[in-house]
């Protein structure tokens, strides 16, 4: 079975997602998106796992932890952002989470990695006095979390942007940063005062930080004996790391891992010329049978609050660091998906219009842009995911196919429109391999042509070209 980016089916979605292997399978603890919802993570904490002898059969533990479960939440009002799980010292697994903008790290417990979580109780100090509520605190957000080699456990935590003015009247907290601090062996005791670690954009960074300051999203993991912290910078879109000899202190800027619109490849950093759309983005790290993978989250239906989970293989540098993985497909696959048989116009890793791409967190004309979107309700497994409002112009790319043998390209496309679907393995069509006329009043329905592309790994880029809105749904490739 091969495995596509999303990797998960392609009516869930879940974002922020944290990989921990446990025994002989590969954990994603994340927050829990709805489709075409309102605001970000409204639903409850599920939790997903695959065998890692087959990285394609994902499975899915339903609502590991609800949030009514938090006494801080009975009424369920307030929602649950990005978590991290460790297991700590006693063998137990510890969920961290924060609730959106409530200014505190709840901990829940559990005997197994993906059962049904208890709550443990909130991060606090020695007094008793949750982090969050001391007068001059550092915000609590993001919670990332790593039980060390020693049984010593530490908590990662920050935000850059500017603390809710309820929180900030009330408590005076502070958002300088990224912080850690250390946790007693009961998992919710802080017994070494949080620490700055990553100074804000502003708020004097290392130089070797710039363009590329810390924003949110902590995520930790020892490597190699190291201590690498992988963060969402400044720019949003983008998942960076850091290195250090020890936890607490004397982190090193990496360099990139992963950017939604695959940005600083190859020099280039201009937003306007971004191979896809750009919004937040949140992450961690995993080895999967031996080789390293950057986990992230894509963007759908034309804003941020409908994610979904994406990973993608990084290779090591000379000085054991990492290179900025590029953005395809093929992610968990491990190499090239076969260049024969029918493909989802959904996991497509490029797009983009005539104009360009956007920020889903800026304004745009959505009308001039294609996107992902779904045919049902959320949840609904019989729901079809595709590619809507392809325009003349609009390009939709997909990396990578081992082709081999094949001669014939079909389409599948709906929509109001009127034209032709041009193939080529260059984004600029220079050398255009298939030319397909393409024609719908509504209903779905498949068209083809002759492929003429040479034997080898290549990338497939579908543009169409005429009048009207395409809805993009599958290709095949015979």
């Amino acid at each position: 079975m091969q495995v596509f980016n999303p990797y998960l089916p392609s009516w869930e979605y879940i974002p922020d997602g944290e990989p921990h292997v446990y025994g002989d399978r590969v954990y994603v603890y994340g927050s829990h998106d709805r489709f075409n919802a309102p605001i970000f993570c409204v639903n409850d904490y599920v939790c997903w796992s695959a065998p890692l002898n087959d990285l394609s059969q994902w499975r899915c533990s339903p609502v590991i932890f609800s949030k009514k479960q938090d006494p801080m939440n009975i009424t369920g009002l307030r929602l649950l952002f990005a978590p991290d799980v460790t297991q700590g010292p006693d063998g137990r697994f510890y969920l961290y989470y924060a609730f959106d903008f409530m200014g505190a790290i709840g901990v829940a417990v559990c005997d197994t990695p993906d059962g049904k979580y208890q709550f443990l109780g909130h991060v606090h100090y020695k007094d008793g006095t949750k982090f969050g509520s001391r007068k001059g605190d550092e915000f609590p957000f993001d919670p990332g979390v790593l039980t060390d080699d020693d049984g010593r456990v530490w908590l990662y935590s920050g935000f850059a942007t500017k603390v809710p003015p309820i929180l900030s009247r009330f408590r005076n907290l502070k958002n300088s940063g990224g912080v850690v601090m250390g946790l007693d062996s009961d998992m919710v005791t802080i017994i070494q005062e949080p620490k700055l670690l990553f100074p804000r954009k502003g708020n004097c960074p290392p130089e070797e930080f710039k363009g590329h300051e810390f924003f949110e999203a902590s995520s930790i993991r020892k490597i190699d004996g190291k201590y690498v912290f992988v963060y969402s910078s400044a720019n949003n879109h983008e998942l960076c790391y850091a290195v250090s000899d020890r936890p607490d202190g004397a982190f090193r800027y990496g360099g990139t891992l992963v950017d939604q619109g695959d940005l600083y490849l190859n020099g280039n950093a201009d937003e306007a010329h971004a191979l896809n759309y750009l919004g937040n983005t949140h992450g961690g790290m995993a080895n999967l049978n031996g080789d390293w993978y950057i986990f992230y989250h894509r963007q759908t239906n034309q804003h941020s609050y409908s994610r979904q989970a994406c990973a993608e293989k990084l290779k090591r540098t000379e000085n054991g660091g990492f290179r900025q993985a590029e953005v395809t497909s093929c992610g968990l696959n491990g190499g090239p998906l076969k260049g024969v048989g029918e493909y989802p116009a959904r996991i497509a890793c490029n797009l983009w219009s005539r104009q360009g791409t956007a920020r889903y967190d800026k304004k745009f004309d959505k009308k001039a842009h294609p996107y992902f979107t779904q045919d049902k309700k959320d949840d609904d497994h019989s729901a079809v995911q595709y590619i809507a409002n392809m325009r003349d112009g609009a390009v939709a790319g997909f990396k990578y196919f081992d082709i081999r043998s094949a001669q014939c390209l079909r389409v599948s496309v709906g929509g109001q429109c009127k034209g032709t679907m041009q193939v080529s393995d260059t984004p600029d069509f220079k050398a255009v391999a298939a030319e397909i006329p393409v024609s719908s009043t509504g209903g779905r329905v498949w068209q083809s042509g002759k492929l003429k592309l040479e034997n080898g790994v290549k990338p497939l880029y579908f543009r169409f070209l005429g009048e009207g809105a395409l809805d993009f749904y599958a290709f095949e490739l015979a």
